[in-house]
């Protein structure tokens, strides 16, 4: 294999590119960055220094990678990006360094961040995340594995969403979103689980149906919150189950309401409500 590098672009001394690099024009490399096996560079990218990108990325036109983060408290210091394996990054896209020595920024193996979106310092994303059009991850938010962010969704600082949930475009996401569960509004409600989600990860309908229960017993019980998360706790042998359980324990922002509305045609596949049943919000913890 052999490195490619357009004539037009600068690479600094120092940046480290493995085997079957391509580097298109106008693109500007700093020094302290290295880029994994066969990942391709289009034109006009600028990737700066204490940046690390995998092998088999695609990244597109116009993206910046790196810069400094957007925060009063950074002061300078050595911190950085991760982009894993896989991963697509398309036109515009802006990742920035983390804030606090020694910290980094991530996004994990085969996520997909379409035009325009901006990840910020301190952001972890999951694998296989997919993120639509100019939505942004303000400082410190985070994203589990294999969620769906919709297009100009906007994720809090802090804030969290959970493995294979699905955000709406538009979204508000100002309190945690635990895993396997479909969101939408400003701000952003939960409106059923996300049951397509779960069949095309493998959950079984077993598996769906204990999901579905934890739900109904943390959302519906009539408990507080947090003496639901604490009655379903014991005993609990279903690991998405557990899942859950871990999110919501380790929530500092609470968690999201469920929306009011009539139940989706998907929820009352897994659940058997009648069309006209309501949900009952609930406060989070």
């Amino acid at each position: 294999m052999t490195i490619l590098v357009h004539p037009t672009a600068i690479v600094a001394d120092g940046a480290v590119l493995r085997d079957g690099v391509e580097v298109g024009p106008y693109c500007v490399i700093s020094g302290n960055v290295t880029i994994g096996e066969a990942t391709k560079l289009a034109a006009f990218v600028r990737v700066r220094d204490y940046v690390e990108i995998g092998r088999n990325c695609t990244v597109a036109e116009n993206a910046v990678l790196g810069g400094e983060p957007q925060d009063h408290d950074f002061k300078g210091e050595e911190t950085w990006v991760r982009i894993g394996d896989g991963v697509i990054i398309r036109e515009s896209v802006t990742i920035h360094r983390s804030t606090g020595a020694g910290t980094f920024t991530s996004v994990g193996d085969g996520c997909f961040l379409m035009e325009g979106v901006h990840v910020a310092h301190n952001v972890t994303i999951g694998r296989n995340v997919t993120v639509a059009n100019k939505a942004g991850f303000a400082g410190h938010s985070s994203v589990g594995d294999g969620a769906v962010i919709g297009g100009m969704a906007g994720v809090h600082q802090f804030t969290r969403v959970g493995k294979l949930c699905m955000i709406g475009g538009l979204s508000k996401i100002v309190k945690d979103i635990p895993p396997f569960l479909m969101v939408d509004g400003h701000p952003a409600e939960i409106e059923a689980l996300n049951v397509v989600g779960l069949k095309r990860s493998g959950y079984d309908r077993e598996q769906r149906r204990s999901i579905k229960d934890a739900y109904h017993h943390l959302y519906r019980s009539g408990l507080p919150f947090r003496k639901a998360v604490e009655s379903l706790q014991a005993g609990v042998a279903d690991a998405a189950v557990r899942d859950i359980l871990d999110f919501v324990r380790e929530s500092r922002r609470g968690v999201a309401l469920w929306h009011s509305g009539g139940a989706s045609a998907t929820e009352r596949e897994e659940t058997g409500r009648r069309p006209d049943e309501r949900e009952n919000s609930t406060s989070g913890a």
